[in-house]
């Protein structure tokens, strides 16, 4: 029997609300069509207009405040490991390495005392701040349901009144349920004119304490910081100081100390062919200066007077070939170039480099007579430098590969970025990245929704796996990012 008169309850509660729900949708259809009036308060409708604006602020300024804060997190990275760097480059017998260390220390616990105070001083209180808005809106949204009611008690009521045929006892039992919506409409409207306001003003308050707050521990992080960044500039000028007179050879260069042994001349092959045979020479890039000195040819004193142009970078290594094409030798006399060449005798036979040749192709073939007549003349030849150009097909599979990537992009697609951090997505509509995580940037499609900073993309994986946008795409920051392509 309790379950049947529980059950019996429940369903008449059921009931009831259906028919609240029903009641309420035909007196706005009523409401709408203009025939039946409405209940109005400005006043309350400016309060909440209020409340709305207020509640969106608030909730773009804890967004802003959440990623500040990861950026801060990830300006404490980037600072750590480039202080560990420094570290691990700063020899032991260095001057003031225990002070290189104990500043890095600091600057890492700067920097973690930096973030705690901003969550416990910004943060939390942005979301002590936000977290009486549900309550509130939740009232409001209440109170328009109350004040429907009360509307349809009074047209309810009015409609008895004027009937042709009165009923007392109906117009007795609906002036009841007017009375009864009124009060519990105005005990609810009263509330909330009083919050609506107070919680309007205290905005002002709220906005000033927050970004004081901010400014404070910024103020104070950079002044302890700019000591610390002193104490380091003072030590890397002590060490500065000490080894400032210490030169730096460059092993590459040649000195006037250079062993006699480089103005020998290279041994002949066992075969006893003579070296300048372009049939079985081999091009080394590491030439003795001696050998540089070839009749009339004007060459400078120094390498330092070859060095007029960029730094050339050394040409692919080549085989030999009898046909060397005219154009690919690069003269030695050059003032744009710098070799540091040696000719040294080859270890493989002829028909290795008659193989060679054949890969390069019949054009060079004059380069080759030229070095033939050079050899029967019995007069000695410097040794070209051959360079190799890489094939086309090379690029050829680039460009295909390329073209075909590009075709399997989303729609729109832009730009390739790669995640240079993590970032840990604070709403429904970010993306969750991991340092390494390639995105693909696509346009937003309402330009005006794109906030300063953000970008639209859907991570390369899920593109991939999933191939829809609709379910992988989403913002996240830019400058948690580089671009790749």
């Amino acid at each position: 029997m309790a379950e049947l008169g529980s059950k019996g309850v429940t369903a008449g509660k059921i009931a009831s609300n259906v028919q609240k729900k029903l009641t309420r949708a035909q007196e706005k259809v009523l409401q709408k069509l203009g025939k039946a009036d409405e209940t109005k308060d400005e006043q309350f409708e400016q309060c909440v207009q209020n409340f709305n604006k207020q509640l969106s602020e608030g909730t773009r300024l804890q967004k802003d405040l959440r990623t500040y804060l990861a950026s801060v997190k990830a300006m404490h990275e980037a600072s750590k490991k480039l202080t560990e760097c420094l570290q691990e480059v700063y020899e032991p017998d260095w001057p003031g390495r225990d002070d290189t260390n104990k500043i890095a220390e600091n600057n890492d616990l700067l920097w973690t005392d930096f973030h705690q105070k901003l969550v416990d001083q910004a943060l939390l209180t942005m979301d002590t701040y936000l977290g009486q808005f549900p309550d509130i809106k939740s009232r409001i949204a209440k109170r328009g349901r109350k004040l429907v009611d009360y509307d349809s008690a009074r047209h309810h009521f009015e409609a008895l009144q004027t009937a042709k045929k009165k009923d007392e006892t109906k117009i007795a039992k609906a002036e009841e349920e007017l009375v009864k919506a009124q009060k519990v409409f105005e005990e609810m409207n009263v509330d909330l004119q009083e919050e609506l306001p107070s919680l309007w003003n205290s905005r002002v308050g709220f906005y000033v304490n927050t970004f004081q707050s901010i400014a404070g521990l910024e103020e104070n992080f950079h002044k302890e910081m700019s000591k610390l960044n002193q104490n380091l500039h003072d030590v890397l000028l002590g060490l500065d100081k000490q080894y400032s007179g210490n030169a730096f050879p460059v092993k590459a260069q040649p000195s006037d100390s250079t062993p006699a042994k480089a103005n020998k001349s290279p041994s002949p092959p066992p075969d006893g062919s003579p070296i300048t045979s372009p049939e079985t020479k081999t091009v080394n890039h590491e030439l003795e200066p001696s050998t540089l000195e070839a009749p009339g040819a004007s060459i400078p004193k120094s390498p330092s007077q070859l060095r007029k142009g960029p730094p050339v970078p050394p040409p692919p290594k080549v085989t030999p070939s009898k046909e060397i094409k005219q154009e690919n030798i690069i003269s030695l006399f050059d003032d744009n170039f710098v070799p540091e060449i040696s000719v040294t005798t080859p270890s493989q036979p002829a028909e290795a480099a008659h193989a060679g040749a054949e890969a390069a192709g019949s054009e060079a073939a004059g380069g080759a007579e030229t070095s033939k007549t050079e050899a029967d003349s019995g007069s000695t030849s410097l040794p070209a430098v051959v360079v190799e150009t890489f094939p086309a097909t090379v690029n050829g599979t680039v460009e295909a590969g390329a073209s075909s990537e590009r075709a399997d992009m989303p729609p729109g697609f832009l730009f390739k970025v790669q995640a240079m951090h993590d970032y840990t997505a604070t709403d429904s509509d970010e993306l969750q990245l991991k340092a390494g995580d390639v995105v693909l940037v696509i346009p937003f499609e309402n330009p005006e929704e794109q906030d300063e900073g953000w970008l639209m993309g859907v991570k390369e994986s899920d593109w991939i796996q999933h191939k829809e946008l609709d379910q992988c795409r989403g913002v996240f920051p830019e400058n948690f990012t580089e671009r790749v392509q």
